[in-house]
Protein backbone atom coordinates (compact mmCIF):
# COMPACT_ATOMS: atom_id res chain seq x y z
CA UNK A 1 0.00 0.00 0.00
CA UNK A 2 1.40 3.73 -1.22
CA UNK A 3 1.05 6.30 1.27
CA UNK A 4 2.85 8.92 -0.33
CA UNK A 5 4.70 9.16 -3.54
CA UNK A 6 7.35 11.99 -4.85
CA UNK A 7 7.07 14.10 -1.42
CA UNK A 8 9.88 16.12 -0.88
CA UNK A 9 10.25 18.54 1.71
CA UNK A 10 13.10 21.06 3.21
CA UNK A 11 13.70 22.31 6.37
CA UNK A 12 15.66 25.05 8.27
CA UNK A 13 16.37 27.05 11.54
CA UNK A 14 13.57 28.09 12.21
CA UNK A 15 11.34 26.47 10.60
CA UNK A 16 8.00 25.51 10.87
CA UNK A 17 6.23 22.83 8.86
CA UNK A 18 2.80 21.44 9.55
CA UNK A 19 1.58 17.81 8.21
CA UNK A 20 -2.13 17.71 7.48
CA UNK A 21 -4.11 14.79 6.36
CA UNK A 22 -7.29 12.74 7.22
CA UNK A 23 -6.78 9.99 9.82
CA UNK A 24 -5.30 6.81 7.46
CA UNK A 25 -3.65 9.30 5.13
CA UNK A 26 0.39 8.51 6.57
CA UNK A 27 0.95 11.44 8.76
CA UNK A 28 2.22 8.87 11.54
CA UNK A 29 4.29 7.24 8.96
CA UNK A 30 6.10 10.12 7.52
CA UNK A 31 6.92 11.25 11.23
CA UNK A 32 8.47 7.75 11.85
CA UNK A 33 9.94 7.99 8.85
CA UNK A 34 11.57 11.26 9.17
CA UNK A 35 13.37 10.78 12.60
CA UNK A 36 14.59 7.05 11.66
CA UNK A 37 11.88 4.81 13.18
CA UNK A 38 10.88 3.22 10.47
CA UNK A 39 12.58 3.24 6.59
CA UNK A 40 10.40 4.23 3.59
CA UNK A 41 9.94 1.76 0.81
CA UNK A 42 11.98 3.88 -1.67
CA UNK A 43 13.97 7.78 -1.06
CA UNK A 44 15.89 9.00 1.48
CA UNK A 45 15.63 10.80 4.51
CA UNK A 46 19.05 13.89 4.93
CA UNK A 47 20.22 15.66 8.12
CA UNK A 48 23.05 17.80 6.30
CA UNK A 49 22.79 16.55 3.12
CA UNK A 50 24.10 13.13 4.63
CA UNK A 51 21.33 9.45 4.70
CA UNK A 52 20.62 9.63 8.30
CA UNK A 53 20.93 6.00 8.11
CA UNK A 54 24.64 6.78 7.43
CA UNK A 55 24.55 9.37 10.89
CA UNK A 56 23.39 7.24 13.67
CA UNK A 57 24.26 9.01 16.83
CA UNK A 58 24.97 11.86 14.86
CA UNK A 59 21.44 12.56 13.62
CA UNK A 60 19.89 10.94 16.83
CA UNK A 61 21.61 13.80 19.01
CA UNK A 62 19.91 16.51 16.89
CA UNK A 63 16.46 15.02 16.91
CA UNK A 64 13.44 14.14 19.25
CA UNK A 65 9.99 12.40 18.29
CA UNK A 66 6.97 12.68 20.44
CA UNK A 67 4.43 9.88 18.78
CA UNK A 68 0.52 9.39 19.22
CA UNK A 69 1.54 7.35 22.33
CA UNK A 70 2.87 9.03 25.22
CA UNK A 71 5.80 6.14 26.07
CA UNK A 72 5.92 7.06 29.22
CA UNK A 73 5.71 4.12 32.23
CA UNK A 74 2.48 4.29 33.72
CA UNK A 75 3.60 3.09 37.53
CA UNK A 76 6.32 5.56 37.67
CA UNK A 77 5.85 9.02 38.71
CA UNK A 78 6.32 12.34 35.66
CA UNK A 79 9.49 13.10 37.61
CA UNK A 80 10.96 9.32 38.00
CA UNK A 81 10.04 8.84 34.14
CA UNK A 82 11.59 12.37 33.34
CA UNK A 83 14.84 10.97 34.97
CA UNK A 84 14.96 8.05 33.06
CA UNK A 85 15.25 10.23 29.53
CA UNK A 86 17.60 12.54 31.28
CA UNK A 87 19.87 9.88 31.39
CA UNK A 88 19.24 7.73 28.44
CA UNK A 89 19.64 11.30 26.33
CA UNK A 90 22.54 11.61 23.90
CA UNK A 91 22.18 15.36 23.72
CA UNK A 92 21.22 16.57 27.03
CA UNK A 93 19.86 20.10 27.94
CA UNK A 94 20.53 21.63 31.81
CA UNK A 95 17.36 21.27 33.24
CA UNK A 96 16.24 19.13 35.27
CA UNK A 97 13.03 17.08 35.40
CA UNK A 98 11.09 19.09 37.78
CA UNK A 99 11.80 22.55 35.96
CA UNK A 100 10.71 20.48 32.86
CA UNK A 101 7.40 19.58 34.71
CA UNK A 102 7.34 23.15 35.75
CA UNK A 103 7.19 24.64 32.86
CA UNK A 104 4.52 22.13 31.59
CA UNK A 105 2.39 23.31 34.97
CA UNK A 106 3.00 20.06 36.11
CA UNK A 107 5.01 21.06 39.28
CA UNK A 108 2.09 19.84 41.81
CA UNK A 109 2.27 16.45 40.17
CA UNK A 110 5.55 15.73 39.89
CA UNK A 111 5.59 12.49 41.96
CA UNK A 112 1.56 11.11 41.49
CA UNK A 113 1.99 8.17 39.43
CA UNK A 114 1.18 8.55 35.94
CA UNK A 115 -1.82 6.14 35.91
CA UNK A 116 -3.80 8.54 38.45
CA UNK A 117 -3.32 11.31 36.10
CA UNK A 118 -5.82 12.69 33.63
CA UNK A 119 -4.98 12.11 30.02
CA UNK A 120 -3.87 15.80 29.46
CA UNK A 121 -1.38 15.62 32.56
CA UNK A 122 0.10 12.36 30.52
CA UNK A 123 0.15 14.37 27.42
CA UNK A 124 2.06 16.73 28.89
CA UNK A 125 4.27 14.53 31.18
CA UNK A 126 5.37 13.09 27.91
CA UNK A 127 5.61 16.32 26.05
CA UNK A 128 7.73 17.81 28.78
CA UNK A 129 10.89 15.16 27.95
CA UNK A 130 11.47 17.91 24.98
CA UNK A 131 12.86 20.33 27.11
CA UNK A 132 15.20 17.61 28.92
CA UNK A 133 17.43 17.30 25.21
CA UNK A 134 19.38 20.09 23.51
CA UNK A 135 17.87 18.64 20.04
CA UNK A 136 17.04 21.24 17.34
CA UNK A 137 14.26 19.15 15.34
CA UNK A 138 10.91 18.34 17.26
CA UNK A 139 8.88 16.26 15.45
CA UNK A 140 5.29 15.72 17.38
CA UNK A 141 2.57 13.81 16.46
CA UNK A 142 -0.92 15.39 17.40
CA UNK A 143 0.73 16.80 20.30
CA UNK A 144 -2.46 18.75 21.56
CA UNK A 145 -4.48 15.48 22.27
CA UNK A 146 -6.51 15.61 25.34
CA UNK A 147 -5.00 18.80 26.56
CA UNK A 148 -7.27 21.41 27.68
CA UNK A 149 -6.81 24.89 26.97
CA UNK A 150 -4.27 25.81 29.51
CA UNK A 151 -2.05 22.81 28.42
CA UNK A 152 -2.41 24.20 24.85
CA UNK A 153 -0.97 27.61 25.68
CA UNK A 154 1.68 26.44 27.53
CA UNK A 155 2.75 23.86 24.67
CA UNK A 156 2.28 26.78 21.85
CA UNK A 157 4.56 28.74 24.32
CA UNK A 158 7.21 26.18 24.71
CA UNK A 159 6.93 25.31 20.97
CA UNK A 160 7.07 29.15 20.31
CA UNK A 161 10.31 28.93 22.55
CA UNK A 162 11.88 26.16 20.37
CA UNK A 163 11.74 28.26 17.06
CA UNK A 164 12.41 31.51 18.44
CA UNK A 165 15.94 29.67 19.41
CA UNK A 166 16.90 28.58 15.76
CA UNK A 167 14.80 24.94 16.34
CA UNK A 168 13.34 23.04 13.83
CA UNK A 169 9.75 21.92 13.96
CA UNK A 170 7.73 19.21 12.16
CA UNK A 171 3.99 18.64 13.44
CA UNK A 172 0.77 17.06 12.80
CA UNK A 173 -2.05 18.55 14.22
CA UNK A 174 -5.39 19.59 13.88
CA UNK A 175 -5.17 22.60 16.30
CA UNK A 176 -4.65 26.19 15.13
CA UNK A 177 -0.84 26.84 15.69
CA UNK A 178 -0.86 30.24 16.18
CA UNK A 179 3.03 30.57 16.41
CA UNK A 180 4.54 34.05 15.48
CA UNK A 181 7.38 34.96 13.31
CA UNK A 182 7.72 31.83 11.65
CA UNK A 183 6.16 31.08 8.49
CA UNK A 184 3.69 28.24 8.86
CA UNK A 185 4.67 25.83 5.90
CA UNK A 186 2.18 22.75 4.90
CA UNK A 187 1.93 19.99 3.58
CA UNK A 188 -1.00 17.84 2.63
CA UNK A 189 -1.12 14.35 2.60
CA UNK A 190 -4.64 12.92 0.19
CA UNK A 191 -5.93 9.55 1.87
CA UNK A 192 -5.48 7.52 -1.20
CA UNK A 193 -6.13 4.17 0.57
CA UNK A 194 -9.83 5.05 1.26
CA UNK A 195 -9.42 5.36 5.14
CA UNK A 196 -10.79 7.80 7.22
Amino acid sequence: MVLFSKLKVSICSGDLLQVDGSNGSGKTSLLRILCGLAMPNEGTVYWNDQDICDLEHEFLANVSYVGHQNGIKKELSPVENLTIVKRLTLSRNNISPEQALNQFGLSGYKDTPVRKLSSGQRRRTALSRLLLTNTRLWLLDEPFTSVDEEGKRIIRQILQTHLDSGGMLIISTHEPLQLTNHPLNKIQLANETGAN
